[in-house]
């Protein structure tokens, strides 16, 4: 899996890494360097809580992720844009972002 140099902070994971790690995020749409996912939650204010969540981890990590919200309906997209595209950081922070999941995906 792609390396973390903190100096020049993480690469781009190549093709192979890219197909490895698909199947550990199943409820992710892959694509054009972006990893993207929709979550139904009960309520808006669930959706609305489900983002606070998702704001905490991202501030811990100091990596933030795209947010639409549609009612109850919050899509993510995450890139690492400073390594033009998707980089170890993205999968790591996806998978916490499923654990904080309120609903089925949509």
């Amino acid at each position: 899996m792609a390396s973390d140099d903190s100096a020049t902070g993480p690469r781009p994971l190549d093709p192979d890494e890219i197909e490895a790690a698909r199947p550990t995020l199943p409820l992710w749409e892959w694509g054009d360097g972006v990893i993207r996912r929709s979550v139904e939650a009960p309520s808006f204010p669930a959706a609305i809580d489900f983002v606070r969540r998702v704001a905490e981890v991202a501030e811990r990590r100091d990596h933030h992720p795209d947010i639409d919200i549609r009612w109850r309906t919050v899509t993510l997209a995450l890139s690492t844009h400073s390594a033009g595209g998707l980089t170890v950081l993205d999968l790591e922070s996806a998978r916490e972002y499923d654990s904080l999941a309120p609903g089925p995906s949509v």
